[in-house]
């Protein structure tokens, strides 16, 4: 059954649940659980975990809400609450980060423009990938996977790691080319 606050923004459901509508917070919840979740994937490797992380992340998000400021997008502001869990988990545990990256979502990519063939041949670039990926330093593997996979702008990547959109763009080509790189010696 859908609610009217199915039909509104992001920032007007978080409007609400800062005043107290606690309906409002399930909405996002419910919108953003599966994509958390996703997200979690790509630094840790137990499923248990995520859900763990995952969950600490919306209680820390509802009891942070009040300092969410509703005129700017709500999705960023989450997705840094998520990004620091996880790096934390990681430190907490000392576990090496899992990434997987799903090779349709890379090469769908406007920017890239390559036909990896049948089965057996995209099977290998898939893994030439993700070894690529786990070659990359955590600053251009992160931002290939909020890119790529989480499909965030340049402004939201900024945002939720905190740094100048320039320096976005910066690390996604050294990131493209590094990856490219890789594939292309392997």
């Amino acid at each position: 059954m859908t609610t009217p606050e199915d039909s509104r923004s992001d920032e007007a459901l978080a409007a609400l649940v800062q005043g107290n509508n606690q309906e409002a917070f399930g909405v996002l919840m419910d919108r953003y659980q599966a994509k958390l979740l996703r997200y979690g994937r790509r630094f840790l490797s137990h499923d248990e975990h995520i859900v763990d992380v995952v969950q600490d992340v919306f209680i820390k998000a509802y009891q942070n809400m009040q300092s969410f400021d509703a005129t700017r997008k709500f999705s960023p502001w989450i997705y840094r609450i998520a990004h620091n869990a996880f790096v934390n988990e990681i430190r907490r545990k000392k576990r090496d980060p899992l990434v997987y990256l799903d090779l349709d979502a890379v090469f769908a990519h406007p920017s890239y423009e390559m036909d990896p063939g049948g089965d057996e041949e995209r099977a290998q670039m898939q893994s030439l990938i993700n070894k690529g990926l786990d070659a990359l330093t955590p600053a251009y593997r992160e931002v290939i996977i909020l890119y790529y996979l989480e499909e965030q702008s340049y402004q939201e990547i900024a945002d939720i790691l905190q740094v100048p959109v320039g320096t976005v763009g910066v690390r996604l080509r050294r990131a493209r080319e590094a990856l490219k790189k890789y594939v292309e010696r392997n």
